[in-house]
C-alpha cells in the first residue's frame, strides 16, 4: 500500500488540473499528487507534489478527505485529498506534467479516472469526503463515498 496525496488548487471559479506525462495514469489529466515520502505529514506531500509537478508553491492546503483505493482486491493507495486556494508562481509544464486551467464546470471527466466524477465536485464546493472505491485492472467494481458538509 502507498500513502499519497491529491491538492487541486483553486483561482475564483478554476481548477488547477494536469496532464500526467508518466507513470500511473500517464496520459490522463488528475489534480496535482503522489506519493509521500518517509516522516513527511501529508500537507508537507500535498505542497512537495504541487511544486514538483506544477512549479507553484500553495500555501495553506485545506484537508478535504481519504480515499482509498483498492485495485485486483489489494490497497493500491490511502490517499490524502486537499484544496488550496493560496499559491504564489505561475504553473509550468515540468517532466511529470502540463498544466491546464478549467472552468469547475467544465472539467473532462471523460479524460480523467472514471471515479473522479463521483466526488471531485463535492469535494471543490466545499465538501469532506471519505471514500473506498474498488477496482479491477483500475476499473470501478464498487464504491462507498460519504460527503461531510461544512458548518
Amino acid at each position: 500500500m502507498e500513502i499519497a496525496n491529491l491538492c487541486y488548487v483553486m483561482k475564483g471559479k478554476q481548477v488547477l488540473l494536469m496532464k500526467k506525462k508518466r507513470g500511473i495514469g500517464s496520459g490522463k489529466i488528475n489534480g496535482p499528487g503522489g506519493r509521500m515520502k518517509k516522516g513527511e505529514s501529508p500537507e508537507e506531500g500535498a505542497i512537495r507534489e504541487v511544486k514538483e509537478e506544477l512549479g507553484i508553491e500553495v500555501r495553506s492546503p485545506k484537508y478535504r478527505g481519504i480515499i482509498e483505493f483498492i485495485n485486483d482486491k489489494q490497497l493500491a493507495f490511502l490517499c490524502y485529498v486537499f484544496t488550496s486556494t493560496e499559491f504564489s508562481g505561475e504553473p509550468e509544464e515540468t517532466d511529470e506534467a502540463t498544466p491546464l486551467w478549467f472552468d469547475i464546470d467544465k472539467i473532462p471527466f471523460s479524460e480523467m479516472w472514471e471515479d473522479d466524477i463521483e466526488w471531485l465536485p463535492q469535494v471543490l464546493a466545499g465538501k469532506t469526503i471519505l471514500a473506498r472505491f474498488w477496482f479491477e485492472d483500475w476499473k470501478i467494481k464498487d464504491r462507498r463515498i460519504w460527503f461531510i458538509e461544512e458548518n
